[in-house]
């Protein structure tokens, strides 16, 4: 399947670059980028007639909300990763592709990730060339390349004080309900102690998009968010 899919490059790429290669370079080479992704094809398809196969389909990836294709059964923690604002841009596309439980910790996603940043920059150039409308999809850094995202594991075996949690967690409930009803705000009550430390992480990288939740997380150490995790993980 690999061999036949690169023998089909020349074709494929001769159409698509004519419209985006000039913007796609400016984050990698779009071209090297097709090779890169010889590593993803087991599980995605992108381009002309690609389907949800083991991993979703990555046509129109960027300027998505994680966990939107509609069709596709995405775990239930990329769902709320969407949910919670997380949308493909250049920079977050790039830190998942690198470590993508790093970003969201319980993906289904199995691959280790792409370590090379040259490598993760022409595959990002390569998908980017399969959404719609380039110029007008959003950005965190219109040519935002990804930096070292990883949590240190240190951070996430913090083991948190759920008493100190509920003390910090009164600016929290002013929109987010202890009961776990969502109300157009989602629910972060019994949120697994691992997802939540990862999210707020996300927020205080500005990788989650949130500016609300990007402020708050700014304001919070690490021993704070893990007793925040604590003791949202621990409601009734």
């Amino acid at each position: 399947m690999t061999k036949r899919w690169l023998q089909s490059l020349p074709s494929v790429l001769a159409a698509v670059f004519a419209a985006g290669v000039t913007w796609a370079e400016q984050i990698g080479d779009a071209e090297a980028g097709a090779e890169v992704f010889t590593k993803c094809i087991g599980c995605h398809q992108v381009g002309d007639g690609a389907t949800d196969k083991i991993g979703p389909h990555l046509n129109g990836v960027f300027g998505r909300a994680a966990g939107a294709n509609d069709g596709y059964r995405y775990s239930p923690s990329m769902k709320r990763a969407g949910d919670d604002g997380l949308v493909w841009t250049a920079e977050t596309l790039g830190a998942y592709i690198e470590n993508p439980r790093a970003l969201v910790s319980k993906t289904r996603m199995s691959f280790r990730g792409i370590k090379d940043p040259v490598d993760r920059a022409n595959v990002l150039a390569y998908l980017r060339i399969f959404s719609d409308n380039p110029s007008d999809l959003p950005e965190a850094e219109p040519t935002a390349l990804a930096t070292d995202h990883d949590i240190d594991p240190a951070i996430l075996a913090l083991e948190g004080d759920p008493e100190y949690g509920e003390y910090l967690a009164s600016e929290c409930l002013t929109c987010h309900k202890s009961d776990g009803t969502s109300d157009g705000i989602p629910s972060i009550t019994l949120w697994p102690t691992e997802d939540f430390v990862v999210a707020m992480h996300a927020y205080k990288r500005k990788l989650r998009p949130h500016p609300v939740m990007q402020m708050m997380a700014g304001r919070l150490n690490d021993e704070e968010i893990a007793a925040l995790a604590a003791y949202f993980q621990g409601l009734d």
